[in-house]
């Protein structure tokens, strides 16, 4: 496995080349998934939750599993949109970690007694978490590279990442490991949203306009959503206001404010 800081010190282009290869990918990975079985040890354990409790993470898993199915067909999408082969590979390598992702989610769901997984996230992913992945398709499937990149591997990121974060603090042994493993992705994911249009910021300075465009749109949809999923898992308003500036911070480095 490479050593972070080797990595750290390449010339920018060579940095480019490296990160977004599939070897770095398995490199990465392979650290964190090496004898998981569904994202969790074998042997991790699982005690049995009260019926509301119960009930409350169904519905939360069910919405993760909406935003993971997002950011899969918004993935797979922009391959074909993506500008050059280095973003292509990158994108499929994502493609690869969101559907690990929903298939995890949804096997917790199949642990949890739930029977027929699909019909089940249905009927309670929340409205505005469905109308944040319709606006997400249709930025895919125009080809808006610059707007769809910015939705996706920005802000629906950094929502799941400080969702994910926030739920793994006091979630149950066995749904934190499958968490702690999701956001190891996510922060890539980020990462690279962030070095692409940071990169097309530098030359297009009226993107930042558009981006923000977009980013009125989808805020008002992202905080309800963490409203939301934190009133299921019962997070103090306090840190539900935490979660909220975490996500903000996020989309905020690339200067993007409203």
């Amino acid at each position: 496995m490479s050593d972070p800081a080797e990595v750290h010190a390449l010339d920018p282009e060579s940095f480019e080349e490296r990160v977004h290869s599939f070897q770095f990918w398995f490199e990465s990975v392979q650290g964190y998934l090496a004898g998981r079985e569904y994202g969790h040890r074998p042997d991790a354990e699982d005690p049995p939750l009260e019926e509301s409790e119960r009930d409350r993470l169904v519905t939360v898993l069910c919405n993760y599993c909406v935003g993971e199915t997002a950011a899969l067909d918004g993935a797979s999408g922009l391959v074909a949109a993506a500008p050059n082969r280095l973003t292509k590979i990158f994108l499929s390598t994502q493609v690869v970690d969101e559907g690990r992702h929903l298939e995890v989610l949804r096997h917790r769901l199949v642990e949890l007694g739930v029977e027929r997984p699909e019909e089940e996230v249905e009927r309670r992913v929340s409205p505005r978490l469905r109308d944040f992945r319709q606006r997400l398709d249709a930025l895919v499937a125009q080809r808006d590279w610059d707007a769809a990149i910015f939705a996706q591997n920005v802000i629906l990121e950094a929502m799941e990442f400080s969702t994910f974060h926030m739920h793994a603090q006091f979630a149950d042994p066995l749904t934190r490991e499958l968490l702690i493993g999701i956001i190891k992705d996510e922060r890539r994911h980020i990462g690279f949203g962030e070095t692409e249009l940071g990169r097309r910021l530098r030359v297009h300075p009226t993107l930042r306009d558009r981006l923000l465009r977009v980013r009125s749109q989808l805020d008002p949809l992202v905080l309800a959503t963490f409203e939301d999923a934190m009133s299921e898992l019962q997070v103090p308003r306090a840190e539900r206001e935490d979660l909220g500036r975490s996500y903000l911070g996020a989309v905020e480095r690339l200067g993007v404010r409203a």
